[in-house]
Parts: C-alpha cells; structure tokens; sequence
C-alpha cells in the first residue's frame, strides 16, 4: 500500500482525534511519556501548515509530526511523531521525522532544531540526520516549552530535576554549526 507523506493543512483536521489517540495508545504501550496534546491543539497544528501527516492511499491515518517554535523563533521542536502499528517497521517513521525536519528548516532556516525523546529509534534518525545529543540546558529555556510536558507520566522526574534532565534524551541540530545528513532510506 502506498503512503504519501505531505504537509497537513485544514483538509486533515478529521484526522486530529486520531492523532491524539495514537499518542495515548503509544505512550501506555510503550510505558514512556508523551505529552498529551488535545484534538483543536493538533488541528492548529494542520490549519498553520506546522505539521506532517502520513495518509495511504484509502485515506487512512498511518503517522503524523508537527513542530513547534520557542524562545521568539530560536528554537524549533519536531514533536509528536506518532506511526500507526500496521504502518511500523515499513520506513514510515524516517520518512515523516525528514519531512518535518524539511519543513522546519524551510520555514525557519536559522533555528535551531531540537527533539526531546525516549525512543531509540528515534534518535537514531535524527542522528542520521544531523542532530546531536544535548543536555537540556541546550535546549530552549522557555518555559511555555516545558510546561508542555505536564501531560507526561514522568513530569515529576523533569520537575524534580529543575527542569534540566528526564529520562527523554535531548537531540539539536544548529545550522550554524552542522549541515544536514541526506538520510539514507533503509529501515530501522
């Protein structure tokens, strides 16, 4: 089945709830956190052109990304990257994590690029693309940014840290230090 991955827009909005549900499922299987977002949050996402969503070709959700800017657009976020289970080990996730790493450095081309994350192979596709691990106090210091985590089943861990370490690993990619990696298109 083919899987088109494109920059979401306001014609995806009915994908928002499924979105959410994704996330929430991913993050009780998986025991980790990922912050809650709500479907008008996701939908915002689309309408303003700041996110990614993967659709095969019967229409049906297989993945999604979306970013967010801190720190007066200093800093860029790739968040929320979320495959559909039937659609997982097929490539989808490097595919969607480059699209939105496009998308960031098209939009915001001096930023800095960052992405929080527990997943393993996650950070292996950021790396592949260029990104870099950092401790936290590398990352955005805005705190708009980490209350966003509150939706986390490990925010007290980042609270009682003082917001400088969790069990998510830190990765950024500075264009004024590294260039992007072409990302190779084999599986993880």
């Amino acid at each position: 089945m083919d899987i088109n991955v494109f920059v979401a827009d306001k014609s995806h909005i009915q994908y928002a709830e499924q979105v959410c549900d994704l996330v929430y499922i991913s993050a009780q299987e998986r025991g980790t956190g990922i912050a809650k977002r709500t479907p008008e949050y996701i939908s915002s996402k689309m309408i303003s052109g700041k996110a990614v969503i993967a659709l095969a070709e019967n229409g049906e959700l297989a993945g999604f990304s979306y970013i967010e800017t801190w720190g007066h657009q200093k800093f860029v976020a790739n968040s929320g990257l979320i495959v559909a289970h039937k659609f997982r080990q097929t490539g989808l996730a490097r595919r969607i994590k480059q699209k939105i790493f496009e998308l960031s450095r098209t939009l915001y081309p001096d930023a800095k690029i960052f992405s929080i994350t527990t997943g393993l192979a996650v950070m292996k596709i950021n790396y592949d693309l260029g990104f870099h691990p950092v401790t936290f106090s590398e990352l955005t210091d805005d705190e708009e940014f980490w209350m966003g985590c509150s939706g986390c089943r490990n925010f007290d861990i980042l609270q009682r840290n003082n917001y400088k370490m969790c069990l998510c690993t830190g990765l950024l990619f500075d264009p004024a230090i590294h260039s992007p990696k072409p990302i190779e298109n084999r599986q993880i």
